[in-house]
């Protein structure tokens, strides 16, 4: 293997890297916009007064989205 087919490998690799970053961040970031959309309260006015329920749900949509996305990703 020489110097320079490492190296495509490498770069390769990082714009795999950066095409799940790139596709998770805006997939997030429209998933919580849905939910504040679907939600009759604002979600982010709650965790400001320290609802840590709110918080709480709120994680665990966006970890359960996370996980899905990376799946769907990863395969």
């Amino acid at each position: 293997m020489s110097i320079s087919h490492i190296f495509l490998q490498y770069l390769i690799t990082f714009g795999w890297a950066l095409t799940g970053a790139i596709s998770m961040a805006l997939s997030l970031s429209i998933l919580l916009k849905i939910f504040s959309w679907i939600t009759p309260i604002d979600e982010w006015k709650e965790i400001e007064k320290g609802n840590m329920s709110m918080a709480i749900v709120l994680a665990a949509v966006i970890v359960g989205t996370a996980l899905v996305i990376g799946f769907t990703l990863s395969t």
